[in-house]
């Protein structure tokens, strides 16, 4: 059965709308309270938020709801998602919050959640609080004298500024580098280019000027297209582009041309394996990734594992298997030595530590694989599956059929929007076009 609250990541929605509404946040907090207050001690929630608008308005409801339910908040305003993450664990708290609708517009928001352990909750776990969220939440509420406390974090700018510029090895400094960095008006805004600049580059900012209603328009992961009109024009040697609350990662090389998640994999995946740094032989990434990555991988004796799409499944998989390096084509990279979720701007400092160790321009070390040509095609729907229409079924088999083991056909719903996603892949660029096209086709008679 379909959750009613929780998606891929997390809960989003449209602001002030369905459960994107304060007074849901109010019971979201008290539910989530009520999971995460264990035994006697003193508990803590970390709450976090990108730029949007909207954040002022969930915060304080969110924090609300934790104090009513006994626990102390510590509110870290506009942060980056693995920032929360690492400050849960470096905090000792029992919960961590992020207020982000990652790279969605303005006019979208989400509540994400991060156990003590500084990883996303389970499936599990966020089906109980799912479940507090609409019967569970008045016997939470405690006594005036057990209530908790809501208190600013001033240093935690300044604490994860430390904690990125200690992923680079001591020595390695980058002097010589210039680099674009585009926030997306974001939530990285100021300890992105902080970072880069205290390590040494020479750093060319943009999307620094957050108005509550810019984030991720026309600028960031998914619009880079700015970025690498500035790395051309301001002679960079590399661009960095984040997304709204900066847990993805998208690259352009000196050149101006776009490095997406599975190149980036691909650098850092090798570059451990030659340093004796991988672990699990291989990395993880979801069903989306480039077929070339997998070839590329396999003749160097390496593993690619796939898991449906969403970060946290990377993840899981991950901690299961002991591998270090995973991550999705849209530039979720997660490296468990430093981080427990997507980090972009780690991942951007390793590829720039290979860049120095190295010696290499952006656009050699950056293209490791010839990418197999992919196609993917959203189409929107509304009411009854149409997945389940049988014109459409049809068309998968014969698409499957017609790619025969040559390439790839992945079909999912998003887990954030009424999206149906259509993907296939191989090295007949036409077959697969008229193949996505024939199945969009489908879906579309059948909304």
């Amino acid at each position: 059965m379909g959750r009613k609250y929780f998606g891929t990541d997390g809960i989003r929605g449209t602001v002030n709308k369905g459960h994107m509404r304060p007074d849901v946040a109010l019971r979201i907090g008290l539910a989530a309270g009520r999971v995460f207050k264990r035994g006697t001690h003193v508990h803590r929630v970390v709450i976090g938020k990108d730029t949007r608008r909207s954040g002022y308005m969930f915060e304080p409801a969110l924090a609300a709801g934790f104090v009513a339910a006994g626990m102390d908040v510590f509110m870290v305003g506009p942060m980056p998602t693995p920032a929360v993450a690492m400050l849960v664990k470096s905090l000792r708290a029992d919960l961590g919050v992020m207020i982000s609708a990652s790279h969605n517009p303005h006019y979208d928001n989400g509540i994400k959640f991060f156990g003590p352990d500084g990883y996303k909750l389970s499936d599990e776990q966020e089906a109980i609080i799912e479940d507090l969220i609409d019967n569970g939440v008045d016997d939470v509420l405690v006594a005036s004298e057990q209530l908790g406390r809501a208190t600013r974090m001033e240093d935690a700018r300044g604490r994860y500024v430390e904690f990125a510029k200690a992923t680079v090895p001591s020595g390695v400094r980058f002097e010589g580098l210039k680099v674009v960095v585009d926030c997306a008006h974001g939530a990285a805004y100021k300890v992105a280019p902080e970072v880069l600049w205290e390590l040494g580059a020479d750093v060319v900012s943009m999307g620094v000027r957050p108005d509550g209603f810019n984030i991720n328009d026309g600028c960031g992961s998914t619009h880079p297209e700015e970025m690498c009109q500035r790395v051309l024009q301001t002679g960079a040697d590399l661009g960095i582009a984040l997304d709204g609350d900066a847990d993805r990662l998208i690259l352009c090389d000196e050149k101006g041309r776009v490095v997406d998640g599975d190149q980036i994999m691909a650098l850092i995946t090798r570059s451990w394996h030659k340093r004796g740094q991988l672990k699990g032989g291989g990395l993880v990434s979801t069903v989306m990734s480039n077929l070339g990555l997998e070839r590329l991988l396999q003749a160097d004796g390496l593993t690619l594992e796939r898991t449906k799409v969403g970060d946290r499944y990377v993840v899981e998989r991950m901690r299961k298997a002991g591998f270090n390096i995973g991550g999705e084509q849209s530039g979720h990279i997660v490296l468990s030595d430093f981080c427990t979720t997507g980090d972009g701007l780690i991942a951007a400092l390793q590829v720039m530590i290979e860049l120095k160790k190295t010696d290499q321009l952006a656009s050699v070390a950056c293209k490791q694989f010839e990418a197999v040509p992919q196609i993917l095609k959203n189409v929107r729907y509304g009411g009854s599956d149409p997945l389940d229409a049988e014109k459409v079924q049809s068309s998968i088999k014969h698409a499957e059929e017609q790619l025969n083991g040559s390439g790839r056909l992945v079909i999912r719903k998003s887990g954030t929007e009424p999206l149906i996603r259509v993907m296939a892949e191989g090295d007949n660029a036409e077959q697969i076009i008229a193949l996505v096209d024939g199945i969009c086709s489908e879906i579309e008679l059948a909304v």
